[in-house]
């Protein structure tokens, strides 16, 4: 949600920033909304004025038996009622369309973000890790001897239908590997404090995240009004939703182990095969609440915090920042960072750190009370998946596959695999 204040103080640099994004002016718009709407609030006060002072005269008038104007102030007061009345309703029309107007406009993108259209823009940070060097040509994850078995999408259509899986036995645990892995390392070494939270969600909660009104249709709602969260970054920054938090107890660290549920609008034809794009999938998601001095070196750490995981992993990966016209709705600033998948020949995103400024807080008033008193403030959010825990599947599955349809698993998770190594040709795990 934007700020009107700064919008009326300057509305050339509003949609410049905007422009930069590929959007068109909106700033006469929304202040011709604004200006009608405190023309409204101007006259129903100034009528309350007029009302409360011909209040004051009707007894006089009847005191002193001055009949004609004792009607005429009783019809007066009775006219301003009226008026009033009708005058608040308009400012809460304008009111409600200048909000609805707000909620829908994208955030404008920080100086330093390079512009670009799209994907094709994005400005690469560095590279982690090289490419492995097969001495065969490597093939996707639902490809790979040892891991059909345990990959089933015949099934899962049967059951639900397209964009769905079903994991059994060493794929199965080696995904819940992969989700333990995470979470404990973002909670031992970054200091993330774990969440477990609901994935049911009313509208103010995804309308808090910016997913409500604009991208209703990317998620999926129940007869009883709930929400399926698209990641836990909707209940994890919701969390201070309405609150005024102090400033010393700022940054909070969250993250959450959950299930996610897209619609995948707009997808049809985009990663059809294997389970890189799905319905239904699980996710570790980073939350920070900070204080807005610090929301950039915020971004940068919770960057590291999701590179980490990659690194533990020994899985290739880039990192990228993305140009104005590739950002998310909400996002100020982005970096994606994209993981070396053999059997596509290509790094794919498989982590979205955001910061978002004030833009989350202002729709939910989160804000803090600053040291040493003063009027609260708006909190700055960021958000950032650590990671996609299907996706870190298929990387670990293509990066450590094998020519005879094996997979060799990283180190890093045989502790959790209660020391087995590998997923054999037949697909057991040893």
């Amino acid at each position: 949600m934007h700020d009107i204040r700064a919008i009326r103080e300057n509305p050339e640099a509003f949609d410049a920033a905007l422009s930069r994004r590929g959007i068109g002016p909106q700033a006469d718009a929304i202040l011709a909304l604004d200006s009608a709407r405190r023309e409204a609030i101007a006259q129903a006060e100034a009528a309350k004025a007029a009302q409360n002072a011909a209040s004051k005269e009707v007894g006089a008038a009847k005191a002193r038996g001055d009949e004609d104007e004792f009607a005429r102030l009783r019809a007066l007061v009775a006219e301003k009622k009226a008026e009033i009345a009708r005058l608040e309703d308009e400012a809460r029309a304008g009111d409600s369309a200048l909000s609805a107007m707000l909620a829908t406009i994208d955030n404008l993108p920080l100086a330093e973000v390079p512009d670009g259209a799209d994907e094709s823009n994005n400005v690469e940070l560095h590279r982690w890790g090289n490419p492995r060097n097969f001495s065969f040509t490597p093939v996707e994850h639902f490809e790979i001897a040892g891991v059909a078995p345990g990959m089933d999408f015949a099934t899962a259509a049967k059951l639900s239908g397209s964009r769905f899986v079903v994991l059994r036995g060493a794929v199965a645990r080696l995904h819940r590997a992969l989700a333990q892995f995470m979470i404990d390392l973002h909670v031992e070494d970054h200091a993330l404090t774990e969440v477990n939270s609901p994935v049911l969600v009313r509208d103010e909660a995804m309308f808090g995240t910016n997913q409500l009104p604009k991208f209703a249709e990317d998620s999926y709602q129940t007869t009883n009004g709930w929400w399926l969260i698209p990641t836990s970054e909707v209940t994890l920054t919701n969390s201070v939703a309405g609150e005024i938090l102090e400033a010393a107890s700022l940054p909070l660290r969250f993250c959450a182990h959950t299930l996610c549920f897209r619609s995948e609008a707009g997808s049809a034809g985009k990663d059809t095969s294997g389970m890189l794009r799905q319905h239904q999938f699980e996710k570790v998601e980073m939350v920070s609440i900070t204080h807005p001095n610090d929301s950039l070196t915020e971004h940068a750490r919770m960057t590291r915090c999701a590179e980490t995981v990659l690194e533990r992993l020994d899985l290739p990966y880039r990192t990228v920042v993305l140009c104005t016209g590739d950002m998310g709705f909400g996002a100020q600033k982005t970096h994606d960072i994209e993981v070396w998948l053999p059997g596509q020949g290509r790094y794919r995103e498989i982590s979205s750190i955001s910061v978002c400024g004030g833009f989350q807080a202002r729709r939910m008033n989160a804000r803090f009370r600053p040291e040493g008193g003063g009027k609260p403030e708006f909190v700055h959010t960021l958000n950032g998946s650590g990671l996609a825990v299907g996706r870190c599947l298929i990387a670990v599955l293509e990066n450590g596959q094998r020519e005879d349809g094996g997979v060799d698993l990283p180190a890093a998770l045989h502790p959790y695999l209660g020391g087995r190594t590998q997923i054999t040709p037949e697909g057991t795990l040893v």
